[in-house]
């Protein structure tokens, strides 16, 4: 089975922002993952990304605030649009 793009999307937020969010379904969990899904989610904001979930390969589900790094508890895609979202909500720009 090869992966599936499931999400792909890019919304504008601001004159100055906007959000890029892609998720796969992969055959396998990738290092560091104990589930099925490959993402990223961006919020750029004047051509800096402040904040970002990913789990790139080896070390696993996390999120980056600005230069700041942290484990993310994944449990669910929608759990991940979710928390994505209220991110960008509390977020000032």
């Amino acid at each position: 089975m090869n992966a599936k793009l499931l999400l792909n999307e890019r919304h504008i937020i601001s004159e100055n922002a906007f959000v890029e969010m892609v998720v796969w379904r992969v055959p396998s969990p990738l290092p560091g993952s104990a589930h099925g899904f490959k993402y990223r989610l961006a919020l750029v904001v004047d051509e800096q990304c402040v904040l970002r979930y990913d789990n790139e390969a080896g070390k696993g589900d996390h999120k980056h605030l600005g230069e700041e790094e942290m484990p993310y508890s994944f449990t669910s895609p929608q759990d991940l649009l979710d928390d994505f979202w209220r991110d960008v909500d509390n977020r000032r720009f």
